[in-house]
């Protein structure tokens, strides 16, 4: 991809997030405005704000990337993140808005009056937003790397600080401006270039059909190989070697490698003739080159599939940085009338990632060697078009996905730096919130520097099943069930949250390791560890009756109840 073009669209982007936000400055006045833009965000600024702080890096850049891998069953990551809205339309939106908290834990707290349950539901909030945020700062890192080969780590610091800048300066005033403006461009990043590239695919004799046929390299080329992997051949394949393959070293030299199972080491650099077959890869030692360690699914497909589903439409619901923007709302039918515009914006824009996917598998196969599937939204304009046509639309999906990075983390740091500020510092005014802001951005920042390449797949889908299993009991419960205690809260978020978060994070860690028994199981937790988690709450609150709080139907008429009712009831 051609950088001339390319930075500067990211620059562009950059510079208009903060003209944006700078907006959102001049009318931000009180402490009110900083947490929740003061209650007055109508349904359409909001669903484009909550559009564009939700479609993350998973989305604009991984869900392409797994599809490209792993073919259609990805398309279930998609249909989760948007169906998550309908579950959250049914069962939270409008009451949690009536519930008048600015956080998470401070809706834990008016409905439980505990201060024990609100620092435990602050904990998660914080670590699931720092989870949340690695993948925003690595594949920031990762385009600006594919655009200029900058060190990976330069996109991730700039995207930090422009987001800690725009959210300390404005608050939520800001960012719901930037975030609004942000998913229409993303929009526009994924829409135009994909037009042209079906029109071009349409044209240029490839396959109609991209996962029906053994992907194959449509035209000559060379690939480096990153690090040390076992290609498993079906066949017999020529290729030209510069590097060390099965333990001996070559120089250009044309092998025929025989069927079977072959060492390449880390930076050889194999060039594939056209209409060559792609061979299977996998690392050496074991584990495929999927963006996602957790992906592996041949022993129990089935299994994943529902794990996923359930993690997914579940877990949106407690995603600090989604639930943080109904208290923005005017009042519960705006909160309602916002997640149902919500569903129609982000059901368009995933109509596209899968696209990008599969034309990733006709047009750059090597993607599925490399390790890095991820780049294929913004490799693609290049590899298909080409010319200043080309760098012109990379530009755009550049531009798109360095606004994907902003306004994702951009909720997040909002949301995390509102909990830090409302617990942890001594003072919650508007000076303490912004060193809250950049507490927020500096440990993940700080991780994502020294931990390198975490997959982004597998960070958000660990988001996701700490959410589902941890805040999607509280808020279900604590909207719908009087007899919820806090001992039932605390021990349900502790033992559902925390089962998720050490299977997930065991996946990620390679253990048990791909065909054990018990992989699908650690890394698709969700189908246990919510049942767990809403089972631990009820038995611990049925068990400790005598801690209901006192009051506790006056406030779940309170989240219940229309605003205008509890208005004449009260008077």
């Amino acid at each position: 991809m051609n950088s001339s073009y390319a930075v500067p669209a990211v620059a562009l982007v950059v510079v208009a997030t903060v003209l944006v936000g700078a907006f959102g400055l001049r009318i931000s006045r009180t402490t009110s405005d900083f947490y929740v833009a003061s209650r007055t965000v109508g349904p359409r600024l909001n669903a484009a704000a909550i559009s564009g702080e939700y479609l993350s890096a998973a989305s604009f850049l991984g869900i392409a990337g797994l599809v490209l891998v792993q073919g259609p069953d990805m398309l279930w990551y998609p249909v989760g993140y948007t169906a998550g809205y309908l579950v959250l339309l049914l069962f939270v939106a409008a009451p949690l808005r009536r519930s008048g908290a600015y956080t998470l834990p401070d809706f834990a707290e008016a409905r439980l009056a505990s201060q024990a349950v609100r620092r435990l539901a602050g904990a998660f909030v914080v670590g699931v937003g720092w989870l949340y945020l690695l993948p925003q700062l690595q594949g920031a890192g990762l385009t600006l790397t594919v655009l200029t080969g900058a060190p990976d780590w330069l996109g991730g610091v700039i995207v930090a600080v422009v987001v800690t800048a725009t959210v300390a300066a404005g608050g939520m005033r800001s960012i719901t401006f930037v975030q609004a403006f942000q998913y229409w461009l993303k929009l526009t990043a994924l829409l135009v270039p994909a037009l042209f590239l079906v029109l071009t695919w349409q044209s240029d004799g490839a396959p109609r059909h991209a996962f029906d046929e053994p992907a194959t390299f449509r035209e000559q080329r060379v690939v480096r190989i990153d690090d040390t992997i076992d290609l498993t051949l079906d066949r017999p394949l020529s290729v030209t070697v510069t590097g060390t393959v099965d333990g001996r070293t070559h120089t250009g030299t044309r092998l025929e490698l025989p069927a079977g199972t072959h060492r390449i080491d880390s930076g050889t650099r194999l060039t594939f003739a056209a209409g060559a077959p792609v061979p299977r890869a996998e690392r050496s030692g074991g584990g495929d080159l999927s963006p996602s360690q957790a992906e592996s699914r041949e022993e129990r497909p089935l299994y994943a599939t529902y794990g996923l589903i359930l993690a997914t439409f579940l877990g949106t619901m407690g995603l600090p940085h989604v639930v943080v923007r109904f208290y923005t709302s005017p009042h519960g039918v705006a909160a309602r009338r916002t997640t149902v515009a919500v569903l129609g914006l982000i059901g368009a824009f995933y109509l596209l990632p899968p696209v990008y996917g599969a034309l990733g598998r006709l047009y750059a196969p090597e993607l599925t060697l490399t390790g890095d599937p991820d780049a294929a939204v913004l490799l693609l304009p290049d590899r298909m078009i080409g010319g200043v046509g080309g760098d012109l639309l990379g530009a755009l999906v550049a531009g798109g996905a360095f606004a994907a990075f902003l306004s994702t983390a951009s909720g997040l740091t909002m949301a995390v730096a509102g909990v830090l500020t409302q617990d942890v510092l001594p003072s919650r005014g508007v000076r303490h919130f912004r060193l809250g802001t950049v507490l927020a951005m500096a440990v993940p920042l700080a991780a994502s520097v020294l931990v390198g390449g975490l997959p982004v797949a597998d960070a958000v889908g660990l988001a996701f099943a700490v959410s589902a299993s941890s805040f999607c009991p509280l808020l279900v419960l604590g909207i719908w069930w009087r007899r919820l205690t806090p001992p039932g809260a605390a021990a349900g978020m502790l033992v559902g949250g925390g089962s998720a978060l050490l299977a997930v994070a065991a996946t990620m860690a390679g253990y048990p390791g791909e065909g054990a028994a018990l992989h699908a199981l650690l890394a698709w937790p969700a189908l246990w560890s919510v049942p767990l988690g809403f089972l631990t709450m009820i038995l611990v609150s049925l068990a400790t009756p005598g801690r209901v709080p006192p009051g506790t139907a006056a406030v779940l008429a309170r989240f219940h109840l229309p605003e205008e009712l509890r208005t004449e009831v009260t008077a």
